[in-house]
């Protein structure tokens, strides 16, 4: 079976928006791009279009390329003390010269809507509620709602990221699932990822799993994205394993739609934060 991130994607972004339509106040997103990186400019349209959809305030900050941390931080600062500004994301990649993780850390934690704070990780780590990476909890709604359990079953993820492969290695350990996490370093690959009841590949890496690598009846996430003469692939070569496993997720078309429904429940979900406090 095909896991349909798509459609998952639009009953969220219809529930979200059936919420806010009763919000005398509405949430706002601020989203601060760096230099003009051409994936960032599609994927900062994604967010417009979400906001759009779902009622969100929107306000797009973009900064020159050769702007210093420094300059970058006092935005951020300016914003964290805005309280009509409930969620800040800093889109990556930043440009060589640039803190990232001062970056991210300026960000104020209920306002981390990327998830990616060392505070939001340590609430992670320890099972407390916080705001979460978008990409892993996409994942795991995906699991969620097509009702595949983590209980008691193997789990390998290859990529070994902040941004995916570690967040989701907890996210699922607080779900009862035995995680092996794999990389670059690691040897054998195929001895862990034919040991996998469910099998998440997170590198980028153009059909890295074959077939042969697969065990019969399992559950694929194919976190990886690359562009080839203007077509997208996935870690995994989906039409030699599709019909091994028993649930797959499609590139383009799975995870990726995700990641946006997903920042658009980690905003209502910082809005209401703030509004407790």
């Amino acid at each position: 079976m095909i896991l349909d991130g798509n459609g998952i994607k639009q009953e969220i972004l219809n529930d979200l928006k059936n919420e806010v339509i009763f919000l005398t106040e509405k949430p706002k997103l601020v989203v601060i791009q760096i230099g003009n990186d051409e994936a960032s400019n599609v994927y900062i349209k994604q967010k417009v279009k979400m906001c759009d959809y779902i009622g969100y305030n929107y306000e797009h900050i973009k900064l020159d390329s050769s702007v210093s941390t420094e300059d970058v931080l006092d935005v951020i600062d300016k914003l964290n003390h805005d309280n009509d500004v409930n969620g800040i994301l800093v889109q990556m990649p930043l440009p060589n010269h640039i803190d990232t993780s001062l970056v991210q850390n300026a960000v104020l934690p209920e306002k981390d809507v990327d998830g990616l704070s060392l505070l939001n990780s340590g609430m992670l780590m320890h099972n407390k509620d916080g705001l979460y990476p978008c990409t892993p909890l996409g994942v795991m709604e995906i699991l969620k709602r097509y009702e595949i359990s983590l209980m008691s079953k193997n789990v390998t993820i290859v990529g070994r990221s902040n941004l995916v492969g570690k967040p989701l290695a907890l996210l699922m350990l607080n779900e009862g699932a035995t995680v092996t996490i794999c990389h670059s370093k690691t040897k054998n690959l195929e001895e862990f990822t034919k040991n996998a009841d469910i099998l998440v590949v997170a590198t980028g890496k153009k059909h890295l799993i074959t077939k042969d690598m697969v065990k019969d009846g399992a559950t694929i996430i194919d976190v990886g994205i690359t562009k080839v003469d203007g077509k997208l692939y996935g870690d995994v070569d989906f039409d030699s394993v599709k019909d091994k496993v028993k649930y797959i997720t499609p590139v383009p078309g799975g995870v990726g739609p995700m990641t946006v429904a997903m920042l658009a429940m980690n905003v209502l979900k910082a809005y209401k934060i703030q509004r407790s406090k």
